[in-house]
């Protein structure tokens, strides 16, 4: 073949990879809820005394002691309010609609926007080789980052954690100083959102919006204008709406900057910059599950990407887990075993029969490129019950905060057990095998999606049991799915179910002794 010949073959599967990864966004890309503010089931008046799960006490950070609401001070506030207030354009007013009375959902959803506009590969150079995205050289060639789901379920724990944190410092001093809300100050002002009775200093929204920029902007430095930009209309809107006075926002302002400093603290510390080794140190990892086993992954690719997908994933520091080896599986079964043939005679028999059913459940939870991946899926769904169940912000971050907790707890543990055990995917060792789904560039077992998907549906679990039936369930057909799309052998999604449960419980014994139940 000569080299303009496989110039030309490299741009074609860029271009027909492209094309996949347009249908896939049209069709997962995350729909922005369509709700309105909303009365929360409950205000929590003591969440001040919450543990949280960075800072070792809510005043930790330290803001000034309001000015009285009869001050000059505060009657000058009042007045620039009144006065925004009283010319509001339809942009203004589609803002004060987006943002609600619930922001901690709007941010998450922007994140989740955004992993779905990175996941996706870097593409080959024109002699076939890869580069690898550079956040010191976020531009690129390639952008940074490859939001692959331990990447964007690391994101959304960092943020999550951050908002948590700070509106649990937020709410240590709105009942502390107990600043009543415009409206109750002055009856003139009827505000756009329903009046929850929670003190408005410091401004929940203002602390929500800091702290989800700055991580947001850290993890995705090609955003920061649009970032700044979001976040500067979300801290507007809260006067716009006539919820907060000036000095509300700036003293939310500073506890968000403060929390996300700490979290971001962590995030540079967490071993994440060594999870994507070179290639030398990525065949040594390969040679020693050899050694163990006798076994070892092979990356079918073409061309073939010279490293597996963060093979030193399991060196960033959990959150919960004591040690991986707590969390690390059995090991699958051998290639001469009789548990092996079984289960190729039943892929290929599922891929030679597959029904409607099972196609539709496939490509219902792929959550592949251009997608907000496994985690962003159940991130999605909790959003959707937050809101059913009325959880104001704090409550949602704190659900949030858990479920994104447990799921990067559970994807460092399950890339502990892919790189230890080297495990072969189907399509190595079943000739000529189809797949429904796209064979991810790193090793079998286990399933990835199972173990994301059983740690956040027990967390989900503990925070709704009346719905915890349904979670499970749901869980257990995404983690058969990988079945169904021929990615995964059956002991990968069933071990890695097992897997995904051991792990959130970590986290759920962390959610039952923070004061909050």
């Amino acid at each position: 073949m000569t080299c303009k010949m496989k110039k030309n073959n490299i741009i074609l599967s860029f271009i027909i990879a492209c094309l996949f990864i347009l249908q896939a966004c049209e069709e997962d890309l995350p729909t922005m809820a369509n709700y309105k503010d909303y009365s929360f089931a409950s205000v929590d008046s003591d969440a001040g005394s919450w543990t949280p799960v960075l800072l070792s006490s809510p005043d930790n950070i330290v803001i000034a002691d309001p000015q009285p609401t009869s001050s000059a001070a505060y009657q000058t506030e009042l007045e620039a309010l009144k006065q925004v207030r009283s010319s509001l354009s339809e942009s203004q007013k589609k803002a004060i609609a987006y943002w609600t009375n619930n922001p901690t959902l709007r941010w998450n959803e922007i994140a989740l926007e955004l992993i779905a506009k990175y996941n996706l590969i870097p593409g080959p150079n024109e002699d076939g080789s890869y580069t690898l995205p550079n956040p010191n050289n976020p531009d690129g060639p390639p952008p940074f980052p490859f939001a692959h789901p331990p990447y964007a379920v690391r994101a959304l724990a960092y943020m999550s954690v951050a908002q948590y944190d700070g509106l649990i410092a937020a709410w240590h001093y709105k009942y502390q100083f107990n600043r009543a809300e415009p409206s109750e100050v002055d009856p003139s002002i009827s505000p756009d959102y329903i009046s929850n009775n929670i003190p408005s200093y410091p401004s929940d929204g203002a602390v929500v919006a800091q702290a989800s920029k700055e991580v947001l902007k850290a993890m995705f430095p090609l955003e920061a204008d649009y970032l700044e930009e979001m976040a500067n209309q979300h801290l507007n809107s809260l006067m716009w709406a006539g919820v907060n006075v000036q000095s509300d926002l700036d003293a939310g302002k500073i506890i968000g900057q403060e929390v996300a400093s700490i979290a971001l603290s962590r995030a540079a510390n967490d071993n994440m910059s060594k999870a994507q080794p070179n290639k030398a140190v990525s065949d040594s990892i390969k040679a020693s599950a050899y050694d163990r086993f006798g076994w070892q992954w092979e990356n079918l690719e073409s061309p073939v990407r010279p490293v597996g997908l963060t093979p030193l994933y399991s060196q960033v520091d959990m959150w919960y887990v004591p040690t991986l080896e707590e969390v690390r599986p059995i090991a699958p079964p051998g290639m001469d075993s009789p548990e092996l043939a079984a289960d190729i005679k039943k892929l290929v028999d599922i891929a030679d029969n597959v029904t409607e059913e099972q196609r539709a459940i496939a490509n219902y939870w792929q959550d592949g490129l251009g997608t907000y991946t496994p985690p962003g899926h159940w991130n999605k769904i909790a959003i959707d019950h937050l809101i059913a169940y009325g959880q104001n912000p704090i409550r949602s971050a704190r659900t949030l905060a858990y479920l994104n907790i447990a799921m990067m707890d559970a994807g460092i543990s399950c890339w502990d057990a892919k790189y230890y055990y080297h495990y072969p995917r189907p399509i190595q060792l079943i000739p000529n095998f189809k797949t429904i789904a796209g064979t991810p560039n790193f090793p079998s077992y286990t399933s990835g999606h199972s173990v994301f998907s059983a740690a956040g549906a027990e967390v989900l679990s503990y925070v709704f049991p009346q719905d915890a039936q349904k979670f499970r369930e749901w869980a257990l057909e995404a983690a058969v799915s990988r079945v169904y799309g021929g990615i995964h052998w059956t002991f990968d999604a069933e071990v890695g179910t097992t897997q995904g449960i051991q792990v959130a419980s970590y986290t759920i014994q962390a959610a039952q002794n923070d004061g909050a139940n």
